[in-house]
């Protein structure tokens, strides 16, 4: 069977896309330039200098490490001068970038991005990744970007995907018409489709929960965990603990084995820590084409109106009734 790369099967697509010109194709395939580059770069970490931590902090007030800076100047890079995009927000950086050339000006799109999630895993060779969210400008083409073409609910997203960099690299994406995945073939540097029409399996039997934090977590969820733990061979409880401490990597695992991903807020991070305009919108977009759900919580984390480019949210993601279990149990904690 012949193998289809990723140029490929976006051009076979390009007729999904509303307004279809070739703009979004050539984005994506800009980011996926850039995701080569930095999974180059990520495979020589301990050969290079380029292990360890940066002089400098992020806006989060986070300790840079160095492919972080590494991977947010090669995703700045290729969607600045690939033309496709006006302007660009990173988890990296407090404010968004506007560019000024006259082609970006025209551009239709923007991008937000967190260039390399789960950095503090790199010196121990744990699984990281790129995340990546794409809406359709909102100020007049030939007008520099505004923050308000940043500042849209996920429902807005014309396109979301991920990079998880691990035993082998993929490129996961959604336009809004299902979720495929694409490995990288390194003897002939594409990406290749492999994973096509991606679903949550319909019943999981995987909960990730950063359990060192759960006696600082409201009612409802530390109810729910002791549920995940609970014996109930009828209901195919006890769940299986599994949490890497990289979104990516347990956001992918439990969407191809089943599972639910929970960064819920805490007594000393009553908004969650996880970034909604960054990680959670282009996330929750991905899960529900693949036949799952992502709440806050309370309510649909694609219907959330943004008001800073680095507000925060809790995070609840997975399989449909595995999410809609974890609400409920939310809801009474809190009656």
């Amino acid at each position: 069977m012949s193998m289809i790369t990723l140029n490929e099967f976006i051009m076979e697509r390009q007729a999904d896309f509303p307004f279809a010109s070739g703009d979004l194709s050539r984005l994506l395939a800009d980011i996926s330039i850039a995701a080569k580059i930095i999974n180059h770069k990520v495979n020589k970490a301990g050969l290079q200098d380029i292990l360890g931590a940066e002089d400098t902090t992020n806006v989060q007030g986070e300790t840079q490490m160095k492919l972080d800076v590494f991977s947010d100047q090669a995703l700045l890079n290729a969607v600045k001068w690939g033309g496709q995009v006006c302007g660009a927000g990173s988890e990296e950086n407090e404010k968004y970038f506007a560019f000024d050339m006259e082609h970006c000006r025209k551009a239709k799109y923007v991008i937000l991005f967190d260039p390399l999630d789960g950095s503090s895993n790199i010196d121990v060779n744990v699984s990281i990744g790129t995340i990546f969210s794409i809406h359709r400008r909102t100020s007049a083409v030939g007008d520099l970007a505004n923050v308000n073409d940043f500042l849209q609910k996920g429902s807005e997203q014309v396109a979301a995907g991920y990079v998880i960099y691990g035993s082998s690299t993929m490129l996961v994406y959604t336009t809004g018409h299902g979720v495929n995945g694409f490995t990288l073939e390194p003897s002939i540097g594409e990406f290749c489709l492999s994973h096509a029409n991606m679903k949550f399996p319909d019943k999981g039997s995987i909960y990730s929960i950063n359990e060192g934090h759960l006696l600082l977590c409201e009612k409802g969820i530390q109810d729910y965990v002791a549920l995940c733990k609970s014996i109930d061979k009828k209901n195919n409880l006890p769940y299986t603990a599994r949490y890497i401490g990289s979104l990516v990597a347990d956001f992918h695992r439990n969407l191809i084995k089943g599972g639910i991903y929970m960064y819920p807020g805490t007594q000393k991070n009553p908004e969650g820590k996880l970034r909604l305009q960054y990680e959670c919108n282009p996330l929750a977009f991905i899960a529900e084409q693949a036949g799952g759900k992502a709440s806050d919580g309370i309510q649909r984390i694609l219907d959330i109106t943004p008001k800073d480019l680095h507000q925060r949210t809790p995070f609840i993601v997975g399989p449909t009734m595995m999410v809609e279990q974890a609400e409920a149990f939310i809801r009474q904690g809190k009656s």
